[in-house]
């Protein structure tokens, strides 16, 4: 990605802008909600709409005294097990009282009435969120020092023991890749506009060779640089965000994805396969295994099938955001370009699975 697209994704996805018309929501009764439910809550209050993220439209909320986010399933007819908002503030409940770093979570809204759909809303974290993996105009040093602050966050995260901080519930035991394979061929199929060749072969030949199964963890789901919210001034990471997708599962699902942007060309958008990682000062794949595994005590057994899992995976979501699109309730103006990448991702799936033995 050259500089001038780094910084486009930059202005394209970071900040707020104006609430987008199909996302509106009645500013009134949120002020009266959040008067009776946020702890020191006082407006008045100014709502804007984060330019970031596809699937559930997320808001700033500013009063005179402090910064809030709220984040709400959108409206409209929506995929079963979608947009489970309610699962987010569950999650980073549980994860906040640990001094995890996520923002403070304040209050779930499971009334429609009040703006439309579920919600709940959470601190505004200040910081830096980087969208381009090679971070552009950054010291080499720094880069690196990003990188290990971000695998160090995955390894944390992995560490917990779900049943320890009230998470025993949060999903099922076992099978954790057969369902997962499951569901998202559920999702691609729900929203299939086409016939795509390589997703029908990875549906048939990824339940036919799933990895043997590890203790359940608590699993991200979408763990990478732009979901995480660093300190201004440093490699620290302030806040993990998007945990719509997180469950408890196989750790190396999530370790995997994080490490698929090593396999994708830099000419796609975030890739770094072929990229001069040395000049850069960004860790190899080897070095970011066995930093992890140092925390953990795990390592990926076969990435070449992880990764055709986690493209097949990407496809899936990316498909369901272009179903979104024909339906008309997609939540961002990147959408299109995210529903064209499912080829793409098909077929780079495709070619790890021949990696893995298809």
């Amino acid at each position: 990605m050259t500089t001038a697209a780094s910084e486009d994704a930059q202005s394209t996805f970071s900040g707020t802008r104006e609430v987008d018309p199909r996302y509106a929501l009645d500013e009134a009764a949120l002020d009266a909600w959040l008067s009776a439910h946020v702890d020191g809550y006082e407006g008045p209050l100014t709502v804007r709409q984060f330019k970031g993220g596809q699937s559930n439209p997320t808001y700033e909320l500013t009063t005179p005294g402090r910064a809030y986010v709220l984040r709400r399933k959108p409206p409209g007819t929506l995929l079963p097990s979608a947009h489970a908002v309610d699962r987010e503030f569950t999650v980073i409940s549980a994860l906040h009282a640990q001094g995890y770093p996520v923002a403070r979570p304040h209050a779930l809204c499971t009334d429609d009435t009040v703006i439309g759909s579920m919600f709940y809303v959470m601190d505004k974290v200040d910081g830096r969120v980087l969208w381009d993996l090679k971070l552009p105009g950054l010291e080499p040093a720094e880069r690196r020092a990003i990188y290990e602050s971000q695998v160090d966050a995955l390894a944390a995260l992995h560490r917990f023991d779900p049943a320890a901080i009230g998470l025993a519930d949060y999903g099922r035991p076992g099978n954790y890749f057969e369902r997962q394979v499951g569901r998202w061929t559920k999702q691609y199929r729900a929203s299939e506009i086409e016939p795509i060749e390589a997703m029908d072969r990875l549906i048939d030949f990824l339940p036919r060779t799933l990895p043997p199964e590890a203790p359940a963890r608590i699993v991200h789901g979408d763990f990478r640089l732009d979901n995480l919210i660093l300190d201004p001034a440093e490699a620290r990471v302030r806040a993990v965000l998007d945990w719509e997708l997180s469950t408890l599962g196989d750790p190396m699902a999530d370790f995997s994805y994080l490490l698929i942007a090593w396999a994708i060309p830099q000419e796609a958008r975030n890739g770094l396969a072929g990229a001069d990682l040395e000049a850069l000062g960004i860790p190899s794949v080897e070095e970011m295994v066995a930093r992890y595994a140092e925390q953990t005590g795990q390592r990926p057994q076969n990435l070449d099938w992880l990764f055709a899992y986690n493209l097949f995976r990407l496809a899936a979501i990316c498909q369901g955001i272009a179903g979104r699109v024909r339906d008309g309730t997609a939540a961002s103006p990147q959408a299109r370009t995210m529903a064209a990448q499912v080829p793409f991702l098909a077929a780079g799936a495709w070619s790890f699975a021949q990696k893995a033995g298809a």
